[in-house]
């Protein structure tokens, strides 16, 4: 059985992969892509920690992260398509919505 350490270690990695992505890139869509994979390693320690306690608890709270998640990801899309029809880019060092 693997113990709980290497789902953390695991979870760590993609969370920082994430961060890392959402720091470097440019691109909205990876960007929210990079922020689904950390959402995606908080689900992976909730499930570690349910797993090694014993409690269903965690399995919940990942339910609900993933529907935020999804929430997140259709707002995000729609937002993304919506700057790119006026702006035909989706590099966001190209985009000053708040600049007149």
């Amino acid at each position: 059985m693997i113990g709980i350490d290497w789902y953390l270690a695991l979870s760590a990695v993609l969370f920082i992969i994430g961060v890392i992505g959402v720091l470097i890139r440019r691109n909205a869509v990876v960007i929210i892509m990079c922020v689904e994979l950390m959402l995606n390693a908080v689900n992976v320690s909730l499930i570690a920690f349910a797993s090694y306690h014993g409690d269903v608890t965690g399995q919940i709270l990942v339910f609900f992260v993933l529907a935020v998640a999804a929430a997140e990801a259709i707002i995000g899309l729609a937002i993304i398509i919506a700057i790119f029809r006026n702006n035909l880019s989706t590099d966001i060092t190209k985009i000053n919505l708040l600049r007149w």
